[in-house]
């Protein structure tokens, strides 16, 4: 393995619905900030970047065919893991926030206490803490 002077992190970018204008789900469920938004004349979200715990991830209206929110195909290709101090606490504040419970926070074997839930926007987050 070679390192460079570089940072090198995972950034997602989550697609949203064209003509959304508001995003403070992020703020309202997992304390996000926004760092950046670009909208578009009639106000809806272009790109917006966030960030949760030092953790950065964009979200970003449609512009090509070859991405498409979750909601078109019922469904996602990917699962957004978010790790947390407070597993409990932080999937409570997600659904009160809009969020949909896809699978209760609980132990597992295998040393993590994991949850998933589904967001406003068709995204699924795992909310999870290492704890063995």
């Amino acid at each position: 393995m070679t390192t460079n002077a570089y940072n090198t992190f995972f950034a997602p970018e989550l697609y949203i619905n064209n003509g959304v204008k508001d995003i403070s789900f992020y703020k309202n469920a997992f304390g996000a900030t926004e760092n950046l938004c670009f909208r578009n004349e009639d106000n809806t979200i272009h790109v917006a970047e966030l960030c949760i715990y030092g953790a950065i991830f964009h979200v970003h209206e449609i512009t090509s065919k070859l991405f498409f929110s979750p909601d078109t195909h019922n469904g996602c290709t990917c699962c957004v893991g978010l790790f947390v101090p407070d597993v409990d606490a932080v999937m409570n504040q997600a659904i009160i926030a809009g969020a949909i419970e896809i699978s209760p926070a609980e132990d597992y074997d295998y040393g993590y206490r994991q949850g998933t839930i589904k967001d406003p926007f068709g995204h699924y987050w795992q909310i999870q803490k290492k704890i063995g």
